[in-house]
């Protein structure tokens, strides 16, 4: 096998204390902001300003981008080929991804956010988010659930907190995972091959229904529907990336071969991601770090709808593979992708589509502090459960 499949063998050890160095980034986030909050503003003041509203923060794209490219350099997509000889658990794996969990999460997130839980968030709590790009409009205008206003001398639009949080939890539902994945398939004795198809398959569908997912879902949640920053957030940390994946793993592979490129460069590149991601999470949490303090239980008001759809679309894709007659190292992979989440582009549109300090940001941080400890779960559920399958004792 690829070394696609022998870098997922166990986990690393950025990786395996992830949400350890989550916590501390939190904290880390947290103590910035008390201490020194003019930092982290001031590198969110280094931004692309577009008819008066921030688009693009320039330190977290560059962060954001070196999450994705290690992700994408490693996808061979020469392999890509063989997914049409499995035919019935790449279909549900894809009917699952986009057809079924980008509806579930919006569902139970607008339950819990907007319903179960909008008493304890504050039901009239605000939240200041990005204008949509290209948009200017007079301070005092609406636009879908929200109101023109000017902070610090920037058009901003004023929306319940409540759904800016669920924007940052839409973002996640419609973001399938192409990296940790690689990892949970493994630790479940799965399909390397049928996961790495997977990542291939599902990077190149984000390209066209990320957008549209996205764009339609924040609409209906009465959010703006910025498209341009979309297809921008879609081209800049998902066509770059995977762009500059490609030419250069050719370009290393012909000059340097394939064992170097495997054993060496790769290595090298294992805990870029991980290492961008935290840095990302500081800044983030500078900005959050006062609605914390005065609401602990935020993070948990986040987290129980992304904890229920996890595990909803987990038993969802797992029990249709049984179903189905799928082998188990098929399944387990199908189940794997369908319930985590590719938390690096969630929050890197989150953070384009928002801004830094928007609630969107926050719920999509809050996706990568449940992702290890849920995933491990699952992981073990599935070893657990292996006689389900034909063949399988």
């Amino acid at each position: 096998m690829s070394v696609e499949s022998q870098d997922a063998k166990g986990l690393g050890f950025f990786e395996r204390y992830l949400t350890l160095w989550v916590l501390l980034c939190i904290g880390g986030g947290i103590l910035l902001g008390k201490v020194a909050p003019q930092v982290a503003r001031s590198l969110d003041g280094m931004a692309l300003v577009v008819d008066g509203a921030p688009v693009v923060s320039i330190p977290i794209a560059i962060a954001l981008f070196f999450m994705m490219y290690p992700i994408m350099v490693k996808i061979d997509f020469g392999e890509v080929v063989q997914a049409g000889r499995s035919v019935k658990p790449v279909t549900l794996t894809l009917v699952v991804n986009w057809l079924i969990k980008p509806f579930t999460m919006y569902g139970i997130s607008l339950l819990f956010l907007g319903v179960l839980f909008r008493q304890f968030i504050g039901p009239e709590a605000m939240d200041l988010v990005k204008l949509p790009l290209g948009l200017d409009l007079p301070v005092g205008a609406t636009y879908g659930s929200g109101t023109v206003v000017l902070s610090e001398g920037l058009k901003m639009l004023e929306v319940p907190l409540w759904r800016s949080y669920l924007a940052g939890c839409i973002l996640l539902g419609i973001a399938p995972c192409t990296a940790m994945v690689l990892v949970w398939g493994y630790l479940a004795r799965g399909n390397d091959g049928h996961t790495l198809v997977m990542v291939a398959i599902n990077s190149l569908t984000m390209l066209v229904l990320y957008g549209v997912l996205g764009g339609f879902l924040l609409g209906v949640g009465r959010l703006p529907v910025p498209w341009q920053a979309l297809l921008l957030s879609i081209t800049v940390y998902v066509a770059l990336p995977l762009l500059a994946g490609f030419v250069s793993r050719k370009w290393i592979i012909a000059a340097k071969g394939k064992i170097w490129f495997e054993q060496k460069f790769l290595h090298l590149l294992t805990p870029v991601t991980i290492i961008a991601l935290l840095l990302t999470l500081i800044l983030l949490f500078s900005f959050k770090g006062e609605v914390i303090l005065d609401n602990p239980l935020t993070i948990l008001w986040i987290a129980v709808p992304l904890f229920l759809q996890t595990v909803l679309i987990f038993g969802i894709t797992y029990v249709a593979a049984s179903r189905m007659g799928l082998s188990y190292r098929d399944a387990a992979p199908s189940a794997m992708i369908g319930a985590s989440n590719h938390f690096e582009v969630a929050i890197a549109t989150a953070v384009m589509l928002f801004g830094l300090s928007s609630g969107a940001a926050l719920a999509t941080v809050v996706g990568v502090l449940i992702e290890v400890p849920v995933m491990l779960m699952l992981v073990g559920i599935c070893k657990r459960t292996t006689h389900w399958f034909p063949g399988e004792t």
